[in-house]
């Protein structure tokens, strides 16, 4: 049942979205293009997709970002600019789960995965930018893109602390994302 459902929200996504577009603001500041997977991961992509278009990642905080790792986002439930951010990273969206898609791609700078808890089957909403690779990720997250343009960007996000990478003070945000065919 819960697959027919997964497969209905699918269908009932944006048709043919192939990408977003993330307005960053903060201490950076531009525009990150990502290429979503929709051949390797089509519910994970269709999910961002649709988030994207429903508006629900604009002013979504950067909460988590490991320096020389990656740059976390896309709570839509904690992390918007403004709200407690003693919570941000431990929600998602309305929308079920998400089973796990993997595959042979490997977790390379740039690429974009989703988050998840220790269950593989938990990605909602939330994903990750890679500043550099990561084998120990492959076969183990769901890839769901990878960064076009703007790169640099990402780069330029503001650095975490500790080992969790929590980002102290006023984060980096998702000021708009919007989907691109």
């Amino acid at each position: 049942m819960r697959k027919l459902a997964l497969a209905l929200a699918v269908l009932a996504g944006p048709a043919l979205a192939t990408g977003i577009e993330i307005e960053v603001e903060g201490e950076a500041n531009g525009t990150v293009t990502i290429d979503l997977f929709e051949d390797v991961a089509p519910l994970h992509a269709a999910r961002i997709a649709q988030l994207a278009a429903d508006g629900a990642y604009d002013g979504v905080v950067f909460h988590r970002v490991i320096p020389g790792f990656m740059a976390q986002s896309g709570d839509v439930e904690f992390g918007r600019m403004g709200g407690d951010m003693r919570m941000a990273g431990m929600g998602g969206s309305a929308l079920p789960d998400l089973p796990a898609e993997f595959s042979d791609r490997p977790f390379e700078r740039g690429v974009v995965g989703m988050a998840r808890s220790n269950d593989p089957n938990s990605a909602n909403s939330q994903f990750f930018i890679m500043f550099a690779p990561a084998p120990h990720l492959n076969g183990q997250y769901t890839v769901v893109g990878k960064v076009t343009a703007g790169m640099d960007v990402v780069d330029a996000i503001k650095k975490g602390a500790g080992g969790n990478g929590a980002v102290i003070g006023r984060p980096d945000m998702m000021a708009t994302v919007r989907v691109t065919e």
